[in-house]
C-alpha cells in the first residue's frame, strides 16, 4: 500500500503542476482556437487530475486509472494537433509531451502496484 500511496501522491502533484502550466499556455491560443481546442485541453487536463484524486481515495482503482490512461492519450493527440495547427511552438509541445509521458509512467507504475496487491 505504501508504494501505491507514493505513486498516487507523485502522480497527483505532477498532474496538478501540469494543469497550472496548461491554463496560461492555452490562454495564448487565438480566440477561435481557445474555444475549439483550448476548452477540450483544459477539460481533459482537469479530468486527469480529478481521476487521479478519485483513484487516491477509492479501493477499486483499476477502472479509474485505466480511464486516466485514455485521457492522457487524448491529451497527447490534442497537443499534437495544437502544434500542427501552429497554436503551440515546438518547445511548449515538447514540454507537454514530456509531462504527459511522466504522468503516464506514474499511472502505469501505480497500476502495476495495484495489480500486484
Amino acid at each position: 500500500m505504501n508504494g501505491a500511496r507514493q505513486h498516487a501522491g507523485i502522480a497527483v502533484e505532477r498532474a496538478y503542476r501540469f494543469v497550472l502550466w496548461v491554463v496560461p499556455t492555452v490562454e495564448r491560443f487565438p480566440r477561435s482556437q481557445k474555444f475549439f481546442l483550448g476548452d477540450r485541453i483544459h477539460g481533459l487536463a482537469l479530468d486527469v487530475l480529478e481521476g487521479l484524486l478519485e483513484a487516491t481515495y477509492t479501493k477499486d482503482r483499476l477502472p479509474i486509472l485505466t480511464r486516466v490512461n485514455l485521457l492522457l492519450e487524448k491529451l497527447r493527440v490534442l497537443f499534437r494537433l495544437a502544434k500542427d495547427l501552429r497554436q503551440l511552438d515546438l518547445r511548449r509541445y515538447e514540454h507537454a509531451a514530456e509531462e504527459l509521458n511522466e504522468v503516464g509512467r506514474l499511472v502505469g507504475g501505480w497500476l502495476k502496484t495495484h495489480r500486484a496487491a
